[in-house]
């Protein structure tokens, strides 16, 4: 049974930092490209980050420079690093492989 389970969001003041994790189970997480996710109230659900088996980032044009996604295989989970956050972040993000989503984490930007 596959599951991804997201953590670590909440609320936070615009300008700092959260970091988001992702543990993954009854997935080979070694070779599996690994998403982030967010949908942000009335909005379509779009990409933030992606992270192939070899480590290849792919990042959405409005989180260059402040987010950074990474992967401990050996624990099975992915990682968002979230920095100079703005109030446009808030959303809940979600983390996904190529077929199963987790049940999100809400991110909260105050101005």
């Amino acid at each position: 049974q596959v599951e991804l389970v997201e953590s670590g969001g909440g609320l936070v003041q615009a300008g700092g930092s959260l970091r988001l994790s992702c543990a993954a189970s009854g997935v080979v997480f070694s070779s599996a490209t690994m998403a982030w996710h967010r949908q942000a109230p009335g909005k379509q659900r779009e990409l933030v980050a992606r992270i192939s088996m070899i480590n290849m980032t792919t990042y959405a044009d409005s989180v260059v420079g402040r987010f950074t996604i990474s992967r401990d295989n050996a624990k099975k989970t992915v990682y968002l690093q979230m920095n100079s956050l703005k109030p446009e972040d808030t959303a809940v993000y979600y983390c996904n492989d190529a077929e199963y989503w987790g049940r999100g984490t809400q991110v909260t930007v105050s101005s």
